[in-house]
């Protein structure tokens, strides 16, 4: 939570939006310098705005909040760096979710490892009107994702599956396999 910052010097002095006749009355000086302490926060985050709306520059949480924005919120284990970048790429992110590429990348962002993806869809295009569809007939579309770590745990399963189920279309069925290091093929 944002508050006062002590010492924080007002670029608008409130003392001086008033008449000549008020500037020697001693109440009306300390009364204005305490609201002045408390707005110097509010009107020089207004002045910085665009570098508070910007993940490189803005203070880390302003990062965390502007995460919660663009749905790239702070996973746990995550640097600040990493925050940054995430909220930085939410928008391409964002464009490719749902693909096969963005499935993967979301995996790398959230485990730090590649993924392995299975699906039995695709796309197509056609100029026939009622070409067949890829994948299996009458099957309906799934996808795999095995990603390996070197601790699998029930809490990085349940990572693992919520990450798919966000990020896999919804008429998509999805599988989802936390393994170890060593049961690599």
């Amino acid at each position: 939570m944002r508050g006062t910052v002590a010492g924080l010097p007002t670029p608008h002095p409130l003392i001086y939006q008033l008449p000549a006749v008020y500037l020697g009355e001693d109440f009306i000086q300390r009364f204005l310098g305490a609201l002045d302490d408390v707005l110097a926060p509010v009107l020089l985050t207004i002045d910085n705005l665009p570098a508070h709306l910007d993940p490189r520059t803005a203070p880390e949480d302003f990062v965390a909040w502007m995460g919660e924005w663009v749905a790239a919120g702070p996973a746990d284990g995550q640097s600040a760096a990493q925050r940054r970048a995430a909220v930085l790429g939410a928008v391409e992110r964002h464009r490719r979710r749902g693909t096969r590429g963005g499935l993967a990348e979301a995996v790398r962002l959230e485990f730090g490892t590649e993924a392995e993806i299975e699906e039995t869809g695709g796309t197509s295009w056609s100029e026939t009107a009622h070409s067949p569809l890829p994948g299996p007939a009458g099957a309906p579309p799934r996808v795999t994702v095995r990603v390996r770590v070197a601790d699998p745990d029930a809490a990085g399963a349940e990572r693992l599956r919520r990450l798919v189920a966000g990020e896999v279309p919804a008429h998509v069925g999805y599988d989802t396999e936390l393994l170890p290091l060593a049961e690599a093929s």
